[in-house]
């Protein structure tokens, strides 16, 4: 069985536009996923990035037409402009992680909800009642929110260090365990189709 480890920013608008089709590859090829939020503006900072704020004008007017260009090819609605972006990044992170540990609901879903509460319905992830609200939605308790801070703090550092050594530098990204394949970007889902698909 593959391991998937996935990579990703719960503000990545790139990791929105991923919808559920990672959860369906994985389901595909009896591969499991271990999700892994991290601050992704630190993550650019350590491995070479550029954050949005600082990017020269060009790859912001080009990223601009990219974003709804792509939500139109898929299907999903999209602000280009959200109302509550960029934001903390740190509390729907520490609830995916205790959801993770905690296990019995759909954590694929509950990762959208994060991603589409920011691009598609306005809603501000840090908020603990919006927390609350899409942990429930997603089958786990919303206390979840208030519990295991501790330790999601200390994962969610830990994310960040893992992903500055096995190469991660965008959100999304995919790690194969067993082959050590990277696959960068909701674009590059279909090379990893094809690469759990090779005998």
């Amino acid at each position: 069985m593959a391991n998937i480890d996935y990579y990703f920013g719960t503000i990545s608008p790139w990791a929105y536009l991923a919808g559920d089709r990672l959860e369906r590859i994985a389901e595909r090829h009896g591969a499991a996923i271990t999700y892994k939020p991290l601050d992704i503006l630190q993550l650019f900072d350590r491995t070479g990035g550029v954050r949005p704020a600082n990017r020269h004008p060009s790859r912001m007017d080009y990223r601009a037409q990219e974003l709804p260009r792509w939500a139109d090819h898929l299907g999903v609605a999209l602000n280009v402009k959200p109302a509550h972006w960029p934001v903390n990044m740190a509390p729907s992170s520490y609830a995916i992680i205790a959801a993770q540990q905690a296990g019995g609901g759909d954590l694929g879903g509950l990762v959208q909800g994060f991603l589409r509460a920011i691009w598609a319905e306005d809603r501000d992830i840090s908020d603990d009642a919006v927390i609350r609200d899409i942990l429930g939605a997603h089958g786990f308790d919303p206390a979840l929110a208030d519990k295991g801070l501790f330790i999601g703090a200390e994962t969610y550092g830990r994310n960040l260090e893992q992903a500055v050594e096995a190469g991660v530098f965008g959100s999304p990204f995919y790690v194969v365990r067993e082959s050590g394949q990277k696959f960068w970007g909701q674009d590059r889902l279909d090379f990893l189709d094809r690469h759990l698909s090779a005998p």
